[in-house]
Parts: C-alpha cells; structure tokens; sequence
C-alpha cells in the first residue's frame, strides 16, 4: 500500500511539473489518503504483535 503511495505522489510531481493542476491535486490527494490507511495499518499491527507477546 506504502508502495501505492509513493506512485501517486511521484505521478503528481510529474504532473505538476507539466502543469496539470487538476490532475496533479488529484493524485497527491490519492496519495495522501493512502499513506493515512498504511500508517493506520501499521500502527494497529504493531499494538496487536505487542499484545500476542
């Protein structure tokens, strides 16, 4: 997902870099809220891995 991530945010920089703002809001925004889901993953697994132990 964290791989997702780093796509949209490299698609955005192309597209800003071109000057496609729509699309480059766009993609950062998808970014954006997929780096959120990971790290919310991340987290919730990491307590779970602490309360097996």
């Amino acid at each position: 997902m964290l791989r997702y991530a780093v796509i949209f945010f490299i698609i955005a920089l192309v597209a800003a870099l071109f000057g496609f703002g729509g699309i480059a809001a766009s993609a950062a925004g998808i970014a954006q809220i997929l780096f959120y889901i990971f790290i919310v993953v991340a987290l919730i697994s990491l307590v779970l891995s602490l309360i097996r132990r």
